[in-house]
């Protein structure tokens, strides 16, 4: 039995021909992706919050040392705590709009379910990062604006601005991948309860 024994066989009966092609390896969607994509949900809203928090405690210790010298710009300098809040909204908003597209987890494709992790990650990190920032230029901002008698108050806001784009931008990425992910993974797998 040699060599050219074998692969006459193999031709005269095909055995050499693929035995699995890509439609059939994708056909079932896989049950994780349910769970994959409910991690953007909670990376959306966990890591806005982070970046929310921390520039709120950041900026409003600044704000209440600040508030010991001057404390009739108290009020004038709670911006970036608000400014801090909003990020929060982004990731919520997210957040909602992601678990919005998850109303058929049997079918959910691991396309879709990763540009929705990837949206969630976008969106949060990007707010996470314009968190820190507010929280910092809101501290040392407030403090120097009380001790130069809000000369840099314009200065400050536009700093507070720039960095509150970063979270928006972010916000938008988001929403742009997650409008589109729905649609670019339908049809690449059947329902896993079929």
């Amino acid at each position: 039995f040699g060599s050219s024994t074998i692969i006459e066989a193999a031709r005269s009966h095909q055995v050499g021909a693929m035995a699995f092609s890509a439609s059939t390896v994708l056909a079932v969607c896989a049950p994780q992706s349910y769970f994959i994509a409910s991690l953007g949900v909670a990376s959306a809203i966990v890591f806005a919050n982070l970046g929310a928090a921390y520039g709120t405690a950041k900026a409003g210790a600044g704000i209440a040392t600040m508030g010991i010298m001057r404390g009739d710009m108290v009020m004038r300098s709670l911006i970036p705590v608000v400014m801090a809040g909003v990020l929060g909204i982004y990731g919520l908003i997210t957040a909602v709009i992601i678990n919005g597209k998850l109303d058929k987890p049997d079918t959910l494709s691991a396309y879709t379910a990763y540009a929705l992790l990837g949206a969630g990650l976008c969106v949060g990190m990007s707010s996470a990062a314009a968190g820190y920032a507010i929280g910092i230029v809101g501290d040392i901002g407030a403090r120097c604006n009380a001790l130069a008698n809000g000369k840099l108050f314009v200065g400050m806001i536009l700093i507070l601005i720039f960095a509150e784009a970063l979270g928006l931008y972010g916000l938008i990425v988001g929403l742009v991948v997650t409008a589109s992910s729905v649609e670019h993974g339908a049809g690449l797998c059947t329902s896993y309860l079929s």
